[in-house]
């Protein structure tokens, strides 16, 4: 696989998930996307340690890792080697989840068949595993947000970031049309994947909820991603948006 190719997977699944991103015409059709945020678990070949060999052979390299012990969270920043999109690859922790959620996502995440443990697109697959029964997501939401997400979506995409500036017009012109167009954004720094840096301007807008079948085969609506807005607060610095997106005192170093 070839990192075009994987690029394509990824979004190709995010606009199969999110139809109203997809449909979106505020900006070109090949406006540049700032980053991919995805989102995994530390178990199994889901773990940042197993992807990253493929990763690199697709070209991308480890620049900046963020710990939030407070949210369970790895963040890894990988960049391309080009001007593409970076990857922000969240990797929840499941040792910080207490003893019954942990050993629940465990077994279910178990269930996956081998086939679908392995390959360089392991991103890109959707959940591999059986689809949990709504007690089980409940349990694990309360548990942790993220750990009922895993469960229902599995490890992949979870929001495209675009740089307005990148785009050519202001934060608050797209805000604008996108409000236009039914999403509803917010600026809460803590609402999303992870928390977002004030060196940012930032909104993030979470896609339309869907109704889907859990494994009792009663349905009911989830809420599974969206789509985010950043635009440098200093614009004096030479960064891509992206590097400045999570807060400093979260990074550590790469070893």
């Amino acid at each position: 696989m070839q990192r075009e190719e994987f690029v394509q997977q990824l979004w190709l699944d995010y606009v199969h998930q999110h139809p109203e991103v997809g449909a979106l015409r505020l900006w070109p059709l090949d406006a540049p996307v700032e980053y991919l945020a995805l989102a995994t678990l530390n178990h199994g070949p889901w773990r940042m340690d197993a992807l990253l060999p493929s990763l690199l052979h697709l070209g991308y390299r480890p620049r900046h890792r963020h710990a939030m012990a407070d949210r369970g969270l790895l963040a890894t920043l990988l960049s391309p080697p080009d001007d593409g999109p970076w990857l922000v690859l969240g990797e929840l922790q499941l040792g910080t989840l207490s003893r019954e959620p942990r050993q629940r996502l465990e077994s279910l995440v178990a269930l996956a068949p081998e086939a679908d443990r392995r390959g360089q697109n392991l991103l890109c697959r959707g959940r591999p595993w059986p689809m949990p029964d709504w007690d089980t997501f409940q349990a694990l939401s309360v548990a942790h947000p993220l750990a009922g997400l895993l469960a229902v979506n599995g490890p992949r995409l979870h929001h495209a970031g675009f740089d307005c500036q990148r785009l050519g017009e202001s934060l608050s012109h797209y805000d604008r049309r996108l409000t236009e167009s039914g999403f509803i954004g917010s600026s809460d720094r803590q609402h999303g994947l992870f928390p977002v840096s004030g060196l940012l301007d930032y909104r993030f807008y979470p896609a339309c909820s869907q109704r889907l079948p859990f494994a009792d085969g009663d349905e009911h609506r989830f809420e599974s991603g969206g789509l985010a807005l950043v635009q440098k607060a200093v614009s004096a610095n030479q960064e891509r948006a992206v590097e400045l997106l999570l807060p400093h005192h979260t990074r550590c170093e790469i070893t």
